[in-house]
């Protein structure tokens, strides 16, 4: 049977990550745009939400969590096939981390949809202002089987009912489990699935469709911080869901990522306002916005991982790595990765990933690994090796979704073109693509 409060808890989790997507991450990102194309920013995250949450009823969910191989799931759950079964009203059930707890499979499902649907709505701020609509939903769908679904399988594990049977049936089934699980990498919920994984292809599409008319020479400041604090509130409440959610029951471990979640961006907002202070004399709104953005981003893989002081630091250290990533970085790479996505997310992604590796170390204050789900008993591996196994997690990560960012762009290209026309660009993606205005006038 299931477990009501577990139950009761992924509900809620999954209505928060909903709400960090649409309207959270929309208006974050609808805010910094020019007034022009704020309505385009809004259609591009909410129609992207709508069409990974099909596609991943569809088959996305069984690419991603059921038993293939070390890259790619099957097809046992095609349609959402034995999920439910209707002439017994019964679900299928999984266990999570406590022995003998189960929350139905179809939940679990339901969670997962949404990291999918907002990790392909994140890679829409790398190229707004510029892209045409039905390029950018083709790409989504490409995007979304080819790189979204391996990745998750590789990282992540659902765990069936028989999970607790005995040590060596947990065995047998670690076995089964994806290359980057196998590894023993940590992230807890998603510092290579969803940010290093989105980011990557944020910034492959800003090279290959190139910079926005006038970039470097026109102002393109954000028409309404207002919106964009409201945005990044949203995201800050919605994490809550995504991070503590991940822990897939109502216990400890949820609490131990509610917690770190909480304090880790704090602790970012605080590093990113005093950099700031530091180089230009005055802390701004949108740089403790985006300050929240990157201590959330970089505590994702490690909330449940680490213990209460490593998560404070690791947001102060996220704070200043993604004020130079968006600074620096940027000018470095060349792109213009309009909204930062790669600035906040692939850096924040990377640095949460890396020191993942060396806070949950029971030295370090973490809770080290657990090492075996029917003893629970816990053992942790040293800093180092930790670290590696994290890069290595990183690295795939990144390649990966490169390579296939950019087949898929080139693809889309190819079949429909990516970029409206300078005409279209200049009268603004609001009106030339939607043929409605955000703002009366």
């Amino acid at each position: 049977m299931p477990n009501k409060g577990d139950v009761a808890w992924i509900i809620t989790a999954t209505l928060l990550v909903i709400m960090m997507s649409i309207p959270g991450l929309a208006l974050f990102y609808g805010g910094l745009v020019r007034s022009k194309n704020m309505l385009s920013v809004l259609m591009q995250v909410f129609v992207t939400f709508s069409l990974i949450v099909v596609l991943w009823c569809i088959y996305g969910y069984s690419l991603a969590f059921t038993e293939g191989n070390s890259f790619i799931g099957g097809l046992d759950r095609l349609f959402m096939k034995g999920l439910f079964d209707p002439a017994t009203g019964t679900f299928a059930m999984g266990a999570t981390f406590s022995k003998g707890v189960y929350i139905p499979e179809l939940l679990f499902m339901a969670f997962q949809a949404t990291f999918a649907a907002i990790t392909c709505g994140l890679i829409v701020g790398a190229f707004a202002e510029r892209i045409k609509f039905s390029a950018m939903l083709l790409f989504m769908a490409l995007w979304f089987t080819f790189s979204y679904t391996p990745i998750a399988h590789m990282v992540w594990f659902w765990m069936g009912p028989d999970a607790y049977a005995s040590k060596e049936v947990a065995d047998a089934m670690t076995a089964k489990a994806g290359l980057i699980w196998q590894w023993g990498a940590l992230d807890f919920a998603g510092g290579t699935v969803v940010h290093i994984n989105a980011a990557v292809a944020g910034l492959v599409g800003a090279y290959v469709i190139g910079k926005r008319t006038g970039y470097g020479k026109e102002s393109m400041a954000p028409h309404s911080l207002t919106l964009t604090m409201v945005g990044a509130s949203l995201l800050w409440v919605g994490w809550f869901g995504f991070n503590a959610g991940s822990a897939l029951e109502a216990g400890n471990s949820a609490v131990l990522a509610f917690m770190n979640t909480f304090s880790a961006t704090a602790a970012a907002v605080l590093a990113w306002c005093l950099g700031e202070a530091l180089m230009r004399g005055k802390a701004s709104m949108l740089g403790a916005a985006s300050g929240a953005v990157a201590g959330l981003v970089a505590i994702t893989p490690a909330c449940g991982n680490v213990g209460l002081m490593g998560a404070i630091l690791i947001g102060f250290i996220a704070g200043f790595a993604c004020l130079w990533g968006v600074n620096g970085l940027k000018r470095m790479l060349g792109a213009d990765d309009s909204l930062d996505v790669f600035g906040v997310h692939g850096v924040g992604g990377i640095v949460g990933a890396l020191l993942t590796g060396v806070f949950n170390n029971q030295a370090m204050g973490g809770p080290g690994l657990v090492g075996d789900w029917v003893t629970a008993s816990v053992t942790s591996v040293g800093v180092v090796d930790q670290v590696w196994i994290q890069l290595k997690a990183v690295l795939l990560t990144v390649v990966w979704s490169g390579v296939v960012s950019l087949i898929a762009y080139k693809i889309v290209d190819m079949v429909i073109g990516l970029r409206v026309t300078e005409e279209e660009e200049r009268e603004g993606l609001d009106i030339s693509s939607h043929g409605e205005t955000a703002y009366n006038r």
